[in-house]
């Protein structure tokens, strides 16, 4: 039978029956045939004006063959792109036609009728439709299981009386009409949650064109609550918290009663005017986020990072439960209505409830030590309802908790390690992995951690572990990462930490973001969101990066790869300096050089430095001269010039070998060099204690704006302490973190290039 329908679709068969067909937001109804839905369009691309739809209309008795002349549109590119389509739906029908009635369906969870059901090494070839069944019995999908779209009766009455994740389906979320035969079935009005809001926006045409091409300009100001001098700057509908208790504020019931239990707990007083329950606000409006001064839990900022951190936790886990009651609620309508429209196909815009896959939340992180706390905090987060059972939590806590407290350490390690700053020890003192990636996934009474990435909700990872499974997968064809095509969350946790790691690996993960499936992991591709189908998930996906400071790399990314439809908004804070951090009475000679553009500020920085500061070293005869560089292809360059002039120098970069390291310190120590060249990155990972400096070069300002006070304050013991700080007009983002905005703008604009702090 299944090869009988199929032929029959490949002969272009039309018969009786209906669907709704949506263009540019209107909707025309085209009679077809049940057995022809695997051949009939999905939603047609909104930015196609030309493709036509006429509507066939049958005398109710004969059959007749009619051709609807039309372009490709964005659906039949989609099977196109998935291969080989029509031969999956072929076996599709044929398992379908040889299962018997009642067989089991397979595991539920919290997304019933979820985008994905595949595992590592299951066939995903096959095609889900929502079509109404000849008899009762359940349809089957690919591999044999129940068709999520199509719940048996037994299994409806036990989603509405059982307690499971969604418990509030039907009360938590408003109901929109659909039609059945051309009559509409009058619902409640459509809910105003700004989840609904957000998937259900239709983009215009005009519109995708204008964010396409449209630059960061801000339109409006709103004070930072809780963040004195700083305030949220952005483009949009201007920001407006919500303030209302009696909604939850936009959470769900459940999740709001257990995220303010928990705050309860831990001593907190006031929940509504809490940092996290702002920021949260702002992280519901979906828009995307850039917060550069975020004060890390290692620099004595516990308190407010973990308030950061449990907001974005709690959007994720209210955007993941939300996405799973939409599913369900139309997973049991289309169940329920199939009862009464025998023979006929269900088709409305409501029933678009899904993506190519089913991740939805990615969420960055530079250290297993970090997700080690982050997983933890999600999981006290999470309803009780819902974590019964956290599966795989030994294995987390042995492969990512912290190793040194299984061991017992010697007196020289102890040492050691009181010699480092305390915030190196917090940041350095667990695991240090920085190649590691993990998926989540939220069942009716459990987390599932280590889960496979195409069935998680929630994936978390370092940029250098998704960056390798990217290379495989280009490697590999077999291979592919298609489960970041339907990201909708994004969040870059700790982006300056990953910056002093390598930055374009995040830019790489941007470009691999919410692009059209290789294989088709088997979605039910009658329900996916149009803008998934129209290559517009770009627009709708948000993107949170927070970190202490910003740098150019961090801005350009915000700039160019984020392009949500409501909007950007940013931090913008008025920094006061860190020169008071500087312990010692050492002048501090800051010297301006003259650059025309960013592309030539580095040859300019080295023009400078070789014709106005190393004419000084060359013909002194003191040592103890110590260069400190920010970044790597700085330090290359610069070590290429002292080669040619025959300067007596050494190296100590992050890439220089630990011989060599501890070499080159007794050297310039002992004054057998005079020049010691010595990197930003070198000094995060190490934090070396360097002797021996009596004049020091900052030949760039350092990214980290607590490097600088380090630095300086290692001329300790020197005799004639001097040091000397060479900027630009294109170094404003580092100089204002160090000597403050005020100070800095003056600096940069001064007729004057030389200024001098005591």
């Amino acid at each position: 039978m299944g090869k009988r329908r199929f032929a029959e679709r490949q002969r272009g068969s039309r018969r009786k029956g209906h669907e709704d067909v949506y263009k540019n937001g209107s909707k025309k109804t085209v009679y077809r045939s049940r057995d022809e839905v695997a051949d009939s369009p999905s939603p047609g691309d909104s930015g196609d004006s030309d493709v036509e739809h006429t509507d066939i209309v049958s005398d109710g008795e004969s059959e007749e063959m009619v051709e609807i002349q039309k372009e490709n549109t964005m659906y039949d590119n989609l099977l196109k792109t998935l291969g080989s389509a029509s031969e999956s739906l072929a076996r599709a029908n044929k398992r379908s036609d040889s299962e018997e009635e009642g067989r089991s369906g397979s595991e539920e969870d919290i997304n019933a009728g979820s985008e994905s059901r595949s595992m590592s090494g299951e066939d995903t070839d096959g095609t889900k439709l929502i079509v109404s069944s000849d008899d009762d019995s359940p349809q089957m999908d690919s591999g044999g299981s129940k068709h999520q779209g199509l719940v048996s009766a037994d299994v409806i009455e036990q989603a509405d009386t059982d307690d499971t994740y969604a418990d509030n389906a039907f009360d938590s979320d408003d109901e929109c009409d659909f039609n059945v035969n051309g009559n509409s079935i009058a619902k409640a009005p459509a809910s105003t949650s700004s989840f609904d809001e957000h998937v259900r926006y239709k983009l215009s045409k005009d519109e995708v064109s204008d964010l396409m091409r449209e630059k960061w300009k801000t339109k409006w100001k709103v004070p930072a609550v809780g963040m004195p001098k700083c305030k949220w700057i952005g483009n949009g509908e201007r920001f407006v918290e919500n303030d209302d208790i009696n909604l939850a504020y936009d959470l769900k019931p459940r999740l709001y009663d257990h995220w303010l239990d928990n705050y309860k707990a831990n001593g907190g007083k006031d929940f509504h005017s809490s940092r996290q329950r702002s920021f949260f606000s702002l992280c519901n409006s979906y828009r995307d986020i850039l917060h550069h001064n975020k004060k890390p839990f290692y620099l004595k900022g516990v308190e407010e990072d973990s308030s950061i951190t449990d907001a974005y936790i709690m959007h994720s886990l209210n955007h993941i439960f939300k996405s799973g009651d939409l599913v369900a609620k139309n997973d049991a309508k289309v169940a329920k209505l199939q009862e009464t429209t025998k023979n006929e196909i269900l088709s409305s815009e409501e029933f678009l409830d899904r993506g190519f896959t089913r991740p939805k939340i990615l969420i960055l992180l530079p250290f297993a030590s970090i997700a080690y706390r982050l997983v933890k905090r999600l999981i006290q987060l999470t309803p009780s309802k819902h974590k019964v059972n956290v599966e795989n939590n030994d294995r987390f806590l042995d492969e990512y908790g912290t190793a040194t407290d299984e061991i017992d350490e010697t007196e020289n390690s102890k040492s050691q390690k009181s010699s480092k700053p305390s915030d190196f020890q917090a940041l350095f003192g667990g695991n240090n992995n920085d190649h590691f990636m993990i998926g989540i996934k939220f069942t009716r009474r459990s987390m599932k951690l280590y889960n496979d990435f195409y069935s998680s909700d929630m994936i978390v990872a370092s940029p250098l572990g998704l960056i390798t499974k990217i290379g495989e997968a280009e490697i590999n064809k077999e291979k592919d990462t298609d489960y970041l095509s339907s990201i909708e969350v994004l969040v870059i946790d700790h982006a300056d930490v990953i910056a002093m790691q390598n930055w374009s690996h995040v830019s790489t993960v941007f470009e691999k973001l919410n692009r059209i499936p290789s294989k088709q992991h088997g979605t039910d591709i009658m329900r996916i969101r149009p803008w998934y189908l129209d290559g517009q998930a770009k627009f709708y996906r948000q993107s949170i990066i927070l970190g202490s400071h910003l740098n150019p790399d961090i801005n350009a990314v915000f700039n160019r790869n984020c392009h949500n439809y409501r909007g950007k908004v940013k931090l913008d804070y008025d920094h006061k300096g860190v020169l008071p951090k500087v312990l010692l009475q050492v002048r501090q000679i800051y010297q301006r050089f003259d650059a025309e553009s960013i592309v030539d500020v580095d040859d300019a920085r080295l023009a400078y430095f070789s014709q106005k500061v190393f004419p000084k070293i060359k013909d002194s005869i003191q040592g103890g001269t110590m260069i400190f560089i920010s970044s790597y292809f700085e330090f290359v360059r610069l070590r290429n010039f002292l080669k040619s002039q025959d300067a007596s120098f050494c190296l100590l970069g992050e890439y220089t070998k630990q011989s060599d390291i501890s070499r080159a310190r007794v050297w310039f120590f002992q004054e057998r060099r005079k020049i010691m060249l010595y990197t930003e990155r070198a000094h995060f990972y190490h934090r070396y204690k360097i002797r021996g400096i009596q004049n020091l070069i900052i030949y760039s300002l350092p990214e980290r704006k607590e490097f600088y006070p380090e630095i300086v304050n290692m001329l300790q013991g020197s005799e004639n302490m001097t040091t000397t700080v060479l900027f630009s007009c294109f170094d404003m983002l580092r100089l204002e973190r160090i000597v403050g905005r005020g100070p800095a703008k003056r600096m940069a604009t001064s007729d004057k290039d030389v200024f001098i702090f005591t």
